[in-house]
């Protein structure tokens, strides 16, 4: 995912390792929610941050080796930069078919069932919804205070998103945002995995909050992980999914096209 900021960690050390004419090296790993699902808008030129470190889109269906092969040859890195292959590793797998033991790749994502949904989910954390941090479920719940949970999960269904369904829950975080407050909300079910596109999900749930609770909830900290200035004036507008998703598709072919040049499996 482009906002996962260990991507932006190895861009910044590869920069530092280029000018101090150090060689980087690459324990290359598989991408645990496949190398081949290529989905979200491409981060604006430009707006590059921790979070952004380059213009990929949000689901960029890249190993870590590959994204360095990327970012050395688009930013002109003069780097010794050596990569050690996955071995036996089929792109279009999932994480649990590697046969290798889960290790958290951050301390909220416990569970390849949370991997697959943090592209979307994770796109509407910095506004002012809990994504389930502080609970035993993190990216697995939406809510809030000012969410009636039964309303969300009724709209969200009626989407008819291929993969997955919405149950309303009630629940209380721990820490996090909305520590110890009463939220309402939904449950995000994956029903069909090779049906599920996150994404899609992402952008419903935005836009669904936006029509229902238009005052209550705050959008203004939505592009910091979306970094696509015309989806986001696209959700705050009240246009679909459908709509959105076409803004972006063009820009998502050329990227498809850069890709290619780096895939090594």
């Amino acid at each position: 995912t482009r906002f996962y900021t260990y991507v932006s960690t190895m861009g910044n050390a590869m920069q530092a390792a280029a000018e101090h004419g150090l060689r980087f090296v690459v324990l290359d790993r598989p991408n645990p929610v496949n190398g081949v699902d290529v989905q979200g808008p491409v981060l604006d030129d430009g707006a590059q941050s921790f979070v952004g470190f380059h213009t990929v889109p949000v689901r960029h269906g890249m190993t870590i080796g590959e994204l360095a092969l990327m970012f050395r040859t688009e930013t002109n890195l003069t780097l010794d930069l050596q990569i050690i292959r996955v071995e036996g590793w089929d792109r279009s797998q999932f994480f649990d078919a590697t046969g290798l033991p889960w290790v958290n790749p951050s301390p909220n994502m416990r569970c390849l069932t949370q991997a697959v949904l943090y592209p979307g989910i994770g796109l509407i954390e910095t506004t002012n919804v809990s994504v389930g941090r502080g609970t035993d479920t993190p990216f697995e719940i939406v809510g809030a205070p000012f969410i009636n949970g039964r309303e969300l999960a009724a709209e969200l269904n009626a989407a008819s998103l291929s993969g997955v369904c919405f149950v309303p829950i009630r629940f209380r975080p721990a820490s996090s945002r909305f520590e110890g407050e009463l939220c309402e909300g939904v449950n995000i079910v994956i029903t069909d995995r090779s049906a599920f596109d996150p994404l899609q999900t992402g952008l419903e749930l935005a836009v669904t909050l936006r029509r229902l609770y238009p005052v209550q909830w705050e959008t203004r900290s939505l592009d910091r992980l979306l970094n696509d200035r015309q989806s986001f004036d696209a959700i705050v507008q009240g246009r679909s999914r459908h709509q959105i998703m076409r803004l972006y598709s063009a820009e998502r072919e050329e990227f498809l096209r850069r890709r290619a040049l780096f895939l090594l499996y």
